[in-house]
């Protein structure tokens, strides 16, 4: 009988041959061969996962780095790109150089280790503070003097102070002649804020054993190198003072054998030198030297017609001027004033120097004024951070 002839008939013919199947019966076996087979090529060659690129922004120019305190260079990358960890919301930046030229940087998430810091790239531990880098230092037979490392790395850099970076008032204040005096350099190192820069004087005694105290302390420190006063010999600076008259090579020794008194210091300070400074002839060298070693130089400001400033511009190394003498009159309130003339300037300018010396009313009337000065939103800065390069 044939089940798909109409209800009581029969097809004609029909009798003793198998049915056939339906269009829609083939489709369906058909559909779920395909099924069948798909699934079965998926699951031998899967499918890669999607993934979302990395976030670039193309840049025509690096910017510079951001270093946080307490972390270590990381080498390049073989593609040229340096690994930097900043403080941009907790991301890990990596910077490469196309082909083209353009700088790319990808930034990848991470959790922030710590406060923002200014500073180099590379800077000492606190905890070795006392202790110089043995690659930032040559033997010579003035003593061991102060280099820049073969990787490029600079005493300024890498002994300086940090500081946070901060769009606002800063003032480095700096307190000199430590080592002429055994009580006044004490009460320096332990009385005076760890900010205060200190400069220790070639012609000090016991210099090391204070530069270790107040390294340790968290200072930073300059060397003030005696220079020619105009009423010199009346006026002498003391040894191995650099003489405008003198040829190069003595010069170059006198400071070479101020410079072997100590380690760690970021820069040179003038230690009087009215008549040393204005003369071009006598400084040509020394500057030169001294932009060579990788420091500073901080030009104390006692005369106008110094050429610190012109030699620092023509060569290109950090130096800076002070702005105020606070202790041109030893008298507490006297002092107070001045540091107070100081503040003015900053505000007005965003940055500031003053010098004094290591006299107990100085002493006294810093530590007073610059915890005044925190509370009213001033930064108080190593004088690294506010030498210009």
């Amino acid at each position: 009988m044939d089940l798909h002839a109409p209800l009581g008939q029969e097809r004609k013919g029909g009798k003793g041959k198998k049915p056939r199947p339906r269009l829609s019966t083939l489709s369906s076996v058909l559909a779920g061969l395909a099924l069948v087979g798909v699934s079965l090529w998926t699951s031998l060659t899967p499918l890669p996962l999607s993934q979302d690129p990395p976030i670039t922004l193309a840049e025509k120019s690096e910017e510079p780095t951001i270093a946080i305190a307490g972390t270590e260079r990381e080498p390049l990358d073989s593609a040229g790109g340096l690994p930097t960890s900043g403080p941009r919301d907790g991301a890990n930046v990596r910077r490469t150089t196309t082909d083209d030229g353009n700088v790319v940087t990808t930034f990848t998430p991470s959790s922030r280790s710590g406060p923002v810091i200014i500073g180099a790239s590379e800077t000492q531990d606190p905890r070795l503070a006392g202790q110089p880098n043995d690659d930032l230092l040559e033997d010579t037979p003035e003593g061991r003097l102060p280099i820049v490392s073969a990787s490029g790395l600079r005493p300024v850099d890498y002994y300086a102070r940090p500081w946070s970076g901060a769009r606002g008032t800063r003032i480095a204040i700096v307190i000199g002649g430590i080592g002429l005096s055994q009580t006044g350099s004490q009460k320096a190192v332990h009385d005076l804020p760890e900010d205060v820069t200190l400069a220790f004087a070639a012609t000090g005694n016991s210099l090391t054993r204070w530069m270790q105290e107040a390294r340790r302390k968290g200072h930073e420190v300059l060397l003030q190198v005696p220079m020619e006063p105009f009423d010199y010999p009346n006026n002498d600076p003391g040894r191995n003072t650099l003489i405008a008259e003198a040829n190069a090579a003595t010069n170059l020794k006198n400071l070479h054998k101020a410079m072997g008194q100590i380690t760690n210091y970021t820069g040179i300070m003038n230690y009087m030198g009215g008549r040393f400074l204005a003369d071009d002839k006598a400084m040509d060298p020394v500057m030169r030297d001294i932009a060579a070693r990788g420091l500073l130089f901080l030009d104390d400001g006692s005369t106008a017609r110094s050429l610190s400033g012109d030699f620092a511009k023509a060569i290109g190394f950090p130096q800076a001027f002070a702005d105020v003498v606070i202790d041109s009159q030893i008298d507490r309130q006297a002092i107070l004033a001045k540091l107070d003339e100081l503040e003015r300037i900053a505000r007005r300018n965003g940055q500031a120097i003053g010098v004094g010396a290591a006299f107990d009313e100085t002493i006294d009337a810093v530590a007073k004024w610059r915890d005044e000065a925190v509370s009213r939103g001033v930064e108080i800065v190593g004088v690294s951070a506010i030498a210009a390069e």
